[in-house]
């Protein structure tokens, strides 16, 4: 029986071409033919203010952190079941971390409680948008401007997802805040083995942002012609990636929708094959929440608890399908647990402890989604029976 990987970068084709284009061009540092290639196609396909391409989402955190002017003591409000890059962001400036609590109803961040958790310290809010679905981005931007505060969008996920919010407009995810972050990496939709980028919504962050990417120099404007000699102007580091990693990505963008179609196949066969169980209580599917569109990130299941889903991850292993769980909870690292402010978050827990993640990428088959979902449903029927 072959064995069924959790995850496999799909490739159009085009990649290795495109890479030796860009070799062939004698430019193969950042900012080349195929870096502005990238950029074009996200400004003019998402409507998109301005985007850089960075070498990770970690990276386009990073810019966004300094361009807000993170300093000690700031206080940032974030999700705990995230990834460690959302949060060590803002702590390599110094800020303090202010973690809220999963929704009950799915794992991102619980809108309702942001307010709470606002100090005079506080100066940011940096929604996660988990498997892609919108956190309620209305609800978010108000409280934002009500307290003035800066929203940096964790985007990683989240690449061709939308929130249509109570104007009734359809705005992609990442150009809502005033700041968004993609991830590019090999387990994303769209990837290039590691890569990411900013996004910038707000104008007086631009020339900034390019400051920062080009090692706090002005080099993009002396390229442009705008400066006759570019030196060192602000702090900033080496966020751009090699012009090779961006003619990689521009292989995947020219199949997005392809992509996309394929991965909204499978999530939805899941879902189908899948759904007898959760209408059972044994399981409960993904939800889209109100507003979001679904691209397909992720498909995932939450178990009832830690053991049974330590026992499910068994009994797939078992039959050579490799099924993961995700995030710790970051409130309870070695690293944080020390300096959280001590409040519990249940549903961050829960979410820690009960979530098992399935495969999903562009070439499972029929046969392979059908065999993943029949041998969790077999996991239950016997689980069922013994007990």
């Amino acid at each position: 029986m072959n064995i069924i990987g959790f995850n496999k970068p799909y490739l159009t084709g085009k990649e290795t071409t495109y890479i030796t284009d860009a070799v062939n061009s004698g430019k193969i540092s950042g900012d080349g033919i195929f870096t502005k290639k990238c950029h074009a196609y996200f400004e003019e396909k998402y409507g998109f203010k301005k985007c850089l391409l960075t070498t990770s989402c970690t990276d386009a955190l990073e810019m966004a952190a300094i361009l807000i002017n993170i300093q000690p003591g700031d206080e940032v409000i974030m999700p705990s079941f995230t990834f460690v890059s959302t949060s060590n962001a803002f702590i390599l400036r110094g800020a303090t971390i202010v973690f809220a609590d999963s929704n009950a109803t799915h794992p991102g961040m619980d809108e309702d409680s942001i307010e709470s958790l606002i100090t005079p310290k506080t100066k940011a809010i940096v929604p996660v948008h988990y498997a892609g679905v919108s956190c309620n981005m209305d609800k978010i931007m108000a409280i934002a401007h009500k307290h003035n505060l800066y929203v940096i969008e964790d985007a990683a996920q989240a690449i061709d997802a939308y929130y249509t919010g109570i104007d009734g407009i359809k705005k992609p995810l990442g150009s809502i805040g005033h700041l968004s972050a993609f991830s590019f990496h090999e387990t994303k939709n769209i990837m290039c083995g590691e890569g990411g980028m900013l996004v910038i919504n707000d104008e007086q962050f631009i020339k900034r942002a390019e400051i920062i990417r080009e090692k706090g120099t002005n080099r993009s404007s002396f390229f442009r012609g705008e400066v006759d000699k570019y030196g060192w102007v602000d702090i900033g580091s080496s966020f751009l990636p090699s012009d090779i990693i961006a003619a990689f990505l521009y292989a995947q963008l020219e199949h997005l929708e392809e992509i996309q179609q394929k991965r909204l196949t499978i999530w939805n066969t899941y879902y189908n094959l899948l759904s007898p169980l959760a209408q059972k209580g044994y399981i409960k599917l993904p939800l889209i929440t109100t507003g979001a569109t679904n691209n397909a990130h992720m498909f995932y299941i939450v178990c009832k608890n830690l053991e049974e889903r330590t026992a499910l991850i068994t009994h797939l292993k078992e039959k050579n399908i490799n099924a993961v769980f995700h995030y710790l909870s970051l409130h309870k690292s070695p690293f944080y647990e020390h300096k959280h402010d001590g409040r519990e978050l249940p549903m961050t827990d829960f979410y820690s402890d009960a979530l098992l993640r399935l495969p999903m990428y562009y070439e499972l088959s029929l046969g392979d989604i059908v065999r993943i979902s029949d041998t969790i449903k077999e996991y239950f029927n016997e689980s069922i029976n013994i007990k």
